[in-house]
């Protein structure tokens, strides 16, 4: 088991009075769970609390040569965006668009460093409403362009029998059940572990909770081959292999491009692609996906 900080040991930790650690959980939501009366936090999640909260970084050394055919996407991991890129890449024979695997705020951290073009995220703001730009003002300089990928619909994957009556999130806590789960800083486990929290499931008492994949398909065919009977994620994943879903939310999954990069050659090329009729027939094989804002800028309610 991971370790559990005390009130005492967080306050320690942070370097704060422990009157300030209660005020932090409810202002600024420090990660924490009630147990036997008593407050207990994560350290894990402390850490990535930290993280997240942290400005002033220091200037990236290095930056993106300049656009020589090579577009580089980073993040939030998900099989329409795969298939697209497969797709931009048969089309446009003079470029490559690859994808490096990082979740959303991995992403994020790569946009920030200058290590890509492109970052795909689908952060969940705690007014659980807006997406993405809270964290994106949090990790960089200045607000990058916002263009919407597609809307999705987010879940947890179940075997097809079900055997142990799964029905909500609540049933998680069930004896004998055993999820698949997914990264701390990805954008399914930070929805995840809030809808745990409203249900006042303490995730460490889960068998599984532990266990991270990194692909959405990878938590289906963990389920599939019996090694859980549940985990986070998106309902093509369950259209593709069969699995039953239990609907959360919609969400918007987003690219963020910084406003240097926004005119590359490549960077437009694949935007466009997203109002092509390749993209629109990719998107119908699976259930779960909505394209209507696909290629357009979001930006924040006021």
């Amino acid at each position: 088991m991971k370790k559990l900080f005390s009130t005492k040991e967080v306050a320690k930790f942070l370097g704060i009075n422990e009157k300030m650690v209660y005020s932090l959980i409810s202002e600024k939501s420090l990660p924490a769970t009630k147990i036997t009366g008593k407050w207990l936090f994560p350290r894990h999640l402390v850490e990535q609390w930290i993280e997240t909260n942290t400005i002033n970084y220091p200037e990236p050394s290095t930056s993106l040569p300049p656009y020589n055919g090579l577009l580089i996407l980073t993040g939030s991991n998900d099989p329409l965006l795969e298939e697209t890129i497969s797709l931009f890449n048969s089309f446009h024979t003079d470029h490559i668009a690859v994808f490096g695997n990082m979740g959303s705020m991995g992403g994020l951290r790569a946009l920030r460093q200058n290590l890509c073009h492109i970052a795909s995220s689908h952060l969940l703001q705690e007014n659980e409403e807006e997406y993405n730009f809270d964290f994106a003002t949090q990790e960089l300089d200045r607000m990058p362009a916002v263009v919407n990928f597609c809307l999705r619909e987010q879940g947890v994957l179940l075997k097809k029998e079900n055997q142990r009556n799964i029905r909500d999130i609540a049933d998680l806590a069930g004896p004998g059940v055993r999820i698949v789960n997914r990264p701390m800083g990805t954008g399914t486990r930070l929805l995840f572990d809030r809808e745990l929290y409203k249900n006042r499931i303490s995730g460490e008492k889960i068998e599984g909770y532990h266990h991270e994949v990194h692909r959405h398909l990878d938590v289906g065919i963990e389920i599939l081959l019996g090694h859980a009977d549940a985990g986070p994620g998106i309902r093509p994943i369950a259209s593709l292999l069969g699995l039953d879903f239990i609907p959360l939310r919609w969400e918007r999954y987003d690219l963020l491009i910084t406003k240097e990069k926004f005119f590359d050659q490549g960077v437009q090329l694949f935007l466009g692609f997203l109002h092509e009729k390749a993209f629109s027939e990719a998107a119908e094989k699976f259930d779960g996906y909505d394209i209507r804002l696909s290629g357009k800028m979001v930006f924040p309610h006021e």
